[in-house]
């Protein structure tokens, strides 16, 4: 039997509107702080270019072969000019390479420079996203742990329990209640419209693929925080 529950109106005031808003603030600080970590991408050869252009082409081909509109002899001459322009060397930006000198050894990503700058890019963007979301997650989860939020007004069934009312041990409530650190996380992929509104389409807050790998750190982070006894004010 679902336990009826009246919350406080000064939870709506002084906990879930400010957590959103938190987190909206921090998103936007978060992509103009990325832009002033990201360097200045530097000007590639011709050669490079081209190089790019032949293995985007190469692997356009050998993704469409099963359905491809081209008749078979025109793909094979196409296939084939590509193979042997990529053997004899005309499309790798260090040019033609002598048939008689042996093979050179592998690329060392650590020591391009061009590779280097790309690693460090990437450390950087990963870093303006953890750091800032856990501290909001350690926030949340030692000043509002086990509080219940919010009561969405459509019918769910049990299988979102533990995702709406994560930290909450309470087999009786009902589904549709969210607790503080669900409402976070819903906030975290549920933010990426306000933020395309906001700061267009290209920003650095609203990126899915860096925010599943966020969220799988944060899972990690916050299995000591699920330990605790949740609190649910009542008026």
């Amino acid at each position: 039997m679902a336990v009826n529950l009246y919350l406080d109106p000064q939870i709506r005031d002084w906990v879930l509107f400010p957590i959103t808003l938190v987190m909206i603030l921090v998103g936007i600080l978060r992509h103009y702080v990325t832009l002033l970590l990201f360097s200045t991408p530097k000007k590639q050869t011709a050669a490079a270019i081209k190089e790019q252009r032949a293995l985007l082409r190469s692997q356009i081909l050998r993704a469409t072969c099963q359905n491809s509109p081209l008749p078979p002899y025109y793909y094979s001459r196409i296939s084939f000019a590509l193979s042997e322009n990529f053997v004899k060397g005309l499309y790798l930006k260090e040019g033609p390479r002598d048939p008689k000198a042996p093979a050179p050894p592998p690329p060392n990503p650590l020591s391009d420079p061009s590779q280097m700058e790309g690693m460090m890019d990437g450390m950087k963007k990963q870093m303006a996203m953890n750091i800032p979301q856990m501290i909001i997650m350690g926030w949340i989860s030692f000043f509002f742990h086990g509080f219940v939020m919010i009561k969405l007004p459509f019918p769910l069934t049990l299988g979102f329990k533990t995702m709406l009312q994560r930290g909450i041990e309470t087999p009786d409530m009902d589904v549709r209640w969210v607790s503080s650190l669900s409402w976070y996380f819903l906030n975290l992929f549920g933010l990426n419209g306000i933020f395309r509104l906001i700061l267009g389409s290209d920003n650095c807050a609203s990126n899915p693929q860096d925010f599943w790998l966020v969220f799988t750190n944060l899972l990690s982070y916050s299995r000591g925080f699920l330990k605790r006894p949740c609190y649910i004010p009542l008026r």
